[in-house]
């Protein structure tokens, strides 16, 4: 079993997020251009929707790209795309990611789960040392029984 790292900790994707902003930034320097040299009848209104269409893109990317989820010594942090969550180490009762599954799912105390998309099974080796570093600072910290 893996040791719990020291706190407060990050996890977060690596490749999510260098994906996301490069993306991000090739959208809206496209659309920039796009509405440079588009045709001569296309007002300046239409090319400064042609940009914005282009901001909502990459703010979109953008929080894809925030994802992470943050221990302390309280408990965890989830920030997903659209929406963030505190939870105390007790209300957290598992966390578990099966082959294939795009991110972590926390079991929590209340009978509900919450995905936690700051680890990205995408990314298989560090997203298997990150979700073990997570369950065992769970079985330390939280009310989840000890492996046997």
């Amino acid at each position: 079993m893996t040791d719990a790292p020291a706190l407060p900790t990050v996890w977060r994707p690596r490749t999510t997020r260098l994906v996301a902003y490069l993306t991000a930034g090739a959208i809206v320097l496209g659309m920039i251009v796009l509405a440079v040299v588009v045709a001569p009848q296309f007002k300046l209104f239409d090319r400064v929707l042609i940009i914005m269409f282009g901001v909502c893109v990459a703010w979109v990317l953008h929080m894809l790209a925030r994802c992470h989820v943050t221990a302390d010594e309280s408990g965890l942090t989830v920030v997903n795309a659209f929406r963030t969550r505190r939870l105390e180490w007790p209300e957290v009762l598992d966390v578990s990611m099966s082959v294939g599954e795009p991110w972590p799912t926390l079991d929590l105390a209340d009978g509900t789960s919450l995905g936690a998309m700051g680890i990205n099974g995408t990314e298989k080796t560090l997203a298997a040392r990150q979700l073990a570093e997570l369950q065992a600072l769970i079985h330390q910290r939280g009310e989840a029984p000890d492996p046997q």
